[in-house]
């Protein structure tokens, strides 16, 4: 592991990357897989574990939290009326590595009933298996981080299992994504010996199962357009995904989990730029670090003097939606570059953290028009697309009453179910 993250790295630059790939090869005569087009992540249906403190290494049973949000089946049929025609079900991995065979069993049956109660709603599924960076030892640097990574071998022989019981699923309907945002950096040869290791574990299993591949940098843009597919051919079929949040300055405005304490105090940033105002923005900071009675004055002061530094690169940059196409454009190009029918490129994860009301003068909708041009953006260019989240902070249903946000719904280009 190279101690790369994604969220470790402040996208302000507001520039975008130049490597386009290598060669072109021929387009691949065998099957593309499912033809997904619009979906939605299902967090955290297997996610928010009950891991015990270490020096534990195992998970209370149940290991989800009884309280986290699990779409209903007429959750996901409303779903699918509204026009999305596929879920991305991540996994955390964890429980079932730390399982005795006995339950692990009985977990790959829950995972096997989630799924087939999205086929049951017309949704195809995208399985994907995403390790916690927050769990003290089931976590992405002890299971990804090399093939000779210590439980390496227990998640490469989890994905072999998975992919082989997902087989048995309606064909083209169902697909398998092995490993979630890598961290190994976008020309790591590391993480091209990773993939190459649990797509080959995948097939022994599964000879037609649709495999959905990454570059690094945490599925970033820069990720994909640094992958060579050619040494993919023999896997086929397969799909190639990224994930888009940029600018983070935008999409993760107020988030906890960054570690750069620029982001946990930004609020009413606007989308466009041109919608707000710097001085309006840094007002509805100040006001959101007032409320914060933890953090010491001096470093309040630190990571405002910072903040105010990338607003105004932000600000003087004027982010549209020209800034989004110019970085899917690198998609595109790659993808065109290499022969890869658009179709074939999902953006598994985009979205966007609500501004904090309190903060505010007024409502804001600025996330809505900002989820709009991605969405938009991603169509022109012919990917599917996956919008992160079903629940939380960036969702699209409210976690107790379901209701559906009508913003949301629209920036998608979806329709209200009656």
């Amino acid at each position: 592991m190279t101690g790369w993250s994604r969220r470790r790295v402040l996208r302000t630059a507001l520039s975008t990357a130049a490597a386009l790939g290598s060669l072109p090869i021929a387009p691949t005569a065998r099957a593309a897989g499912p033809q997904f087009r619009r979906g939605v992540n299902a967090w955290p249906w297997f996610s928010l574990t009950r891991e015990f403190p270490a020096p534990r290494t195992d998970y209370d049973w149940p290991p989800f939290q009884s309280q986290r949000p699990v779409p209903t089946p007429d959750d996901l049929h409303r779903l699918r009326k509204t026009g999305l025609d596929f879920i991305r079900l991540p996994v955390d991995p964890g429980p079932f590595l730390a399982a005795d065979a006995t339950t692990r069993g009985r977990l790959l049956d829950m995972v096997d009933a989630a799924v087939t109660a999205a086929l049951d709603a017309d949704l195809g599924v995208i399985v994907n298996v995403q390790a916690n960076g927050a769990t003290h030892y089931w976590n992405p640097d002890r299971m990804v981080s090399s093939t000779a990574a210590p439980a390496f071998d227990l998640y490469r022989g989890l994905v072999g299992e998975l992919a082989g019981r997902l087989e048995r699923f309606q064909p083209g309907r169902v697909a398998l994504e092995p490993v979630n945002e890598p961290a190994q950096s976008c020309t790591s040869n590391v993480w091209s010996q990773i993939q190459l290791s649990l797509l080959t574990a995948a097939r022994a299993t599964a000879a037609t199962l649709p495999l959905v591949v990454t570059g690094g940098c945490g599925s970033m843009v820069s990720g994909l357009t640094a992958l060579d597919p050619a040494p993919l051919a023999p896997f086929e079929p397969i799909l190639f995904t990224f994930h888009f949040y940029e600018p983070y300055l935008f999409s993760h405005q107020g988030a906890p989990w960054m570690r750069e304490p620029v982001y946990r105090s930004l609020n009413n940033v606007p989308w466009p730029a041109s919608a707000g105002s710097l001085e309006q923005t840094l007002a509805s900071v100040r006001a959101r670090m007032a409320e914060d009675p933890e953090t010491p004055e001096d470093a309040k002061q630190a990571a405002y003097a910072e903040t105010e530094r990338v607003l105004k690169v932000y600000f003087d940059a004027r982010p549209d939606r020209w800034f989004v196409d110019k970085y899917l454009a690198e998609a595109r190009a790659w993808a065109d570059g290499h022969g890869l029918a658009p179709e074939r490129i999902v953006m598994a994860e985009f979205g966007a953290l609500r501004t904090d009301a309190r903060y505010v003068a007024a409502p804001n909708p600025d996330r809505a028009r900002y989820i709009a041009d991605v969405r938009q953006s991603a169509e022109s260019f012919g990917f599917t697309w996956a919008f992160w989240d079903l629940f939380d902070g960036m969702g699209m249903m409210d976690d107790t009453t379901r209701a559906l946000d009508p913003a949301m719904v629209e920036a998608l280009g979806l329709v209200m179910p009656e």
